[in-house]
């Protein structure tokens, strides 16, 4: 049966002309004239019969007709364009993994241990993501995750790989060592998802807690470990992650005393994955790693 598809160069230039909101710009970033996208777009409307953009003011915005086209044919390039990648770095007998992480999980502790799994395995391929938890990982086609909760995933088979102690840090001289009164007076560096971690640490030392919620948020632990290296205040982070910046006296950890935190970091993955072999080396590999790991 044949396909109701127009042709790909015409999404190609409606994609770019709709993320650009210009011909002009569209037309720069596909080396094409401004004529030419124009005529080009006037031929998929053509070819559609409706209007996918209206003229405002100089520029181009979508129409409800294009927005709504835009939002689907956007999805279906991204999936021709991985595809299309995955080919090219396709050998026979090979397959591709995908994992996602969270960022700051995946930069400390996942990635410095990634060379070892390809030598193991030079067969699998893997393609890391970075994610902010909860995702769907159906429609994201990912194979396998790892995400941080109080409990195991519902949603499929999980395992535990370890739990986390959290660590006050600081830049080099900013804070003496057990200086407690001196918090009172930082800045006090958050995780946006999590934040009551400064108050229960406090509250645990039988600290003053009063000013607990002072100071600024943050995406990931990331932006934590940075801020607090360049003397933006204290961060509190998992000790896993401040462990190389601390040996590289980049920054101190001014308090002795660690948080347990009540959650741990988990693998899932989809259920419908069960079988896959190269999950499952992937699974036994990490699960080694996990337990090996002699960290606080």
């Amino acid at each position: 049966m044949r396909r109701v598809l127009p042709s790909l160069p015409s999404l190609t230039v409606f994609e770019a002309s709709a993320r650009h909101g210009s011909f002009t710009r569209a037309a720069e970033e596909l080396n094409m004239s401004q004529s030419a996208v124009s005529k080009r777009i006037a031929a998929l409307e053509d070819w559609l019969g409706t209007r996918l953009f209206e003229r405002v003011r100089q520029r181009i915005v979508l129409t409800e007709a294009g927005a709504h086209y835009l939002s689907r044919i956007r999805e279906a390039l991204e999936i021709m364009e991985e595809a299309t990648m995955e080919t090219l770095a396709f050998r026979p007998g090979g397959v591709t993994l995908n994992i996602a992480t969270l960022p700051s999980f995946g930069n400390h502790w996942l990635l410095p241990r990634i060379a070892a799994f390809t030598a193991q395995h030079p067969e699998i391929s893997l393609n890391v993501t970075s994610r902010q938890w909860p995702f769907d990982m159906v429609q994201e086609n990912i194979d396998a995750a790892i995400f941080y909760s109080a409990s195991s995933w519902p949603g499929g088979p999980s395992d535990l790989l370890f739990g986390e102690r959290m660590v006050p840090v600081a830049r080099p001289g900013l804070i003496a060592p057990e200086d407690a009164a001196a918090l009172d007076k930082l800045p006090l560096l958050h995780h946006r998802a999590r934040p009551r971690d400064w108050q229960h640490w406090l509250e645990e030392g039988a600290l003053n807690s009063t000013q607990a919620f002072r100071g600024s948020r943050f995406e990931t632990f990331d932006m934590i470990i940075r801020g607090a290296r360049h003397g933006l205040g204290v961060g509190l982070v998992p000790s896993f992650m401040a462990q190389e910046h601390v040996e590289a006296g980049e920054l101190d950890r001014p308090f002795a005393r660690s948080m347990r935190t009540p959650g741990s970091y988990f693998l899932v993955h989809p259920e419908r994955k069960q079988q896959m072999g190269e999950l499952a080396a992937f699974r036994d590999w990490l699960l080694a790693e996990a337990s090996a790991w002699t960290g606080d």
